[in-house]
């Protein structure tokens, strides 16, 4: 099927790698960009035929995969060959593998001037911490922002969202088109150098700006939006359920205080910090009154700011997600469905999450590559296909 989105056109090579990068990936696949995912060969090479499909199945999709052995000479100049077609390159090393490989921005971009070269690390390309292991909680730990979050013991990890994703794959995604506008106006690639840590600050910009001037306290469950007012919080049902509320501007407030059956003329003000303890232990009193549904067909109509909190089951059934076609079935699975929506030229996912060496022959042919070429790099083991009687189950 031909390609429909926005990014039609984009010519993207991915190293493949884990978290961030795939999901970069996938966002820029969902959009249109015709993305070709660099595997291992001995991953090809391993795969069996009874086994699974890769575990990524939803940051994965796509996308087709060329199996490389970037340990030979061969592999490497395969690679070096697609990126100068490429628009983009996309890897996860740690610095200096890449280079070591032989695959770093000064030999793309002397095969291609104008490629867009975007590395994703949690440290960055350079500092003190660049060479030290990590994972997104590492990175997370050292910007502030995991200090702001959880109860008022300790912090709690909020998933890998924040880090891999929000302040990772996202600021790569926008790195990359932006380095690609640059490169379409000027004629020049350059690197894009992602970090994590860098990512996850930006997006606790707020935060830090409000804790300078005063507003906002080191302490959690202390402040508006994480846990401490009682007007914007999480609180269990009789049933054992959970229903968000986030009343913060005063009319909503009024809205959700009187469904509650009570008057603010007997409740101290909305923003007195200091009644803030008390006024959570009343409300989550209230709220064990009923169960979870219960207080959804209660609060329908209410010009107020609550919800169910859901399960992942129940958010992909909820009708609000159905009537947006907020996930779509693909692959055996119900995915997220691409987004944002686009009035013109919509996303759309391009394929399933492939097999590392599922297309290496069709991707290095359509790329520019003969037949010859391609049966002597099978010849010197650098390209590998899956083996046979692989088929997707």
């Amino acid at each position: 099927m031909t390609s429909t989105g926005p990014l039609n056109g984009l010519r993207v090579i991915e190293v493949g790698a884990i978290g961030p990068g795939p999901w970069c990936a996938m966002m820029l696949s969902d959009m249109g960009a015709e993305v070709i995912r660099v595997d291992r060969a001995a991953e090809a090479r391993a795969h069996r035929a009874d086994g699974p499909p890769p575990i990524e199945l939803v940051t994965r999709r796509g996308r087709k995969s060329v199996a490389l052995d970037l340990k030979r000479p061969e592999g490497v100049e395969a690679l070096l060959r697609l990126v100068e077609s490429a628009d983009a390159l996309i890897e996860g090393f740690r610095p200096g593998v890449a280079e070591r490989l032989g695959i770093g921005p000064d030999a793309c971009l002397a095969r291609n001037p104008r490629l867009v070269y975007g590395r994703m690390t949690g440290w960055g390309q350079d500092g003190p911490l660049a060479q030290v292991p990590g994972h997104d909680l590492n990175y997370l730990a050292l910007t502030g922002i995991l200090s702001t979050i959880g109860p008022a013991e300790r912090p709690v990890p909020p998933l890998n969202l924040v880090g891999d994703f929000g302040g990772g794959g996202l600021l790569l995604a926008f790195g990359v088109l932006a380095g690609v506008l640059s490169a379409r106006a000027t004629g020049e690639g350059q690197v894009i150098d992602a970090a994590m840590t860098e990512g996850a600050s930006l997006l606790g910009g707020l935060l830090h700006g409000m804790h300078q001037i005063g507003m906002w306290k080191d302490q959690r469950e202390a402040n508006r939006h994480d846990g401490g007012s009682p007007h914007y919080n999480v609180y269990e049902t009789a049933d054992g359920g959970f229903v968000a509320v986030a009343a913060n501007e005063p009319q909503f407030y009024r809205a959700l205080v009187e469904a509650l059956g009570w008057s603010l003329d007997e409740l101290p003000p909305q923003y007195d910090q200091d009644a803030w303890p008390q006024m959570r232990q009343r409300f989550a009193a209230a709220f064990k009154e009923r169960t979870r549904d219960e207080w959804v067909a209660l609060m329908a109509g209410v010009e107020t700011c609550f919800s169910p909190v859901l399960t992942l089951a129940e958010a992909r059934e909820h009708e609000h997600n159905v009537a947006r076609g907020a996930f779509v079935p693909h692959d055996g699975i119900v995915q997220p469905a691409p987004a944002p929506h686009f009035a013109r030229t919509p996303g759309r996912i391009q394929g399933p999450a492939a097999f590392p060496g599922e297309h290496s022959v069709d991707v290095l042919s359509r790329w520019g590559f003969t037949d010859a070429e391609i049966a002597a790099l099978q010849d010197a083991g650098a390209v590998a296909t899956l083996p046979e009687g692989v088929a997707r189950g």
